[in-house]
């Protein structure tokens, strides 16, 4: 379940994305309790349920991970990034860390680059 926190004065985009991220929480949690549960049953009518039951809530996280790919550019780049890549993923991180610049200020030095160029 999810923590239950959330900031006051909110936008109501960014309560949208609580509601989903807290949604996807709980949904993993669903598939957690039942996988586990399909692992320990002995009775195979009962796993056959059990494993229906995982599978659903597998559906339900992944509506959630799609709704929060087409609202939220980070995870559609993070998910277009690992999704289906072969492969070591630390790899492929890694390789995504050694060509990105370190951030610094407020991400203004390319624009100001820009400006000094067209001066000229």
């Amino acid at each position: 379940m999810s923590s239950g926190t959330i900031e006051t004065g909110l936008s109501r985009e960014a309560h949208d994305i609580h509601q989903a991220l807290a949604s996807l929480q709980e949904e993993l949690e669903a598939i957690d309790y039942y996988h586990q549960r399909v692992d320990v049953s002995d009775d195979e009518s009962l796993k056959d349920v059990l494993a229906h039951n995982r599978d659903d809530e597998m559906e339900h996280a992944t509506m959630l991970m799609e709704w929060l790919r087409r609202v939220m550019p980070g995870f559609d780049l993070q998910m277009r990034k690992f999704l289906f890549s072969t492969g070591s993923l630390t790899a492929l991180a890694a390789v995504k860390a050694a060509t990105q610049a370190p951030r610094t200020g407020l991400g203004l030095g390319s624009l100001q680059g820009k400006e000094n160029k067209e001066q000229s």
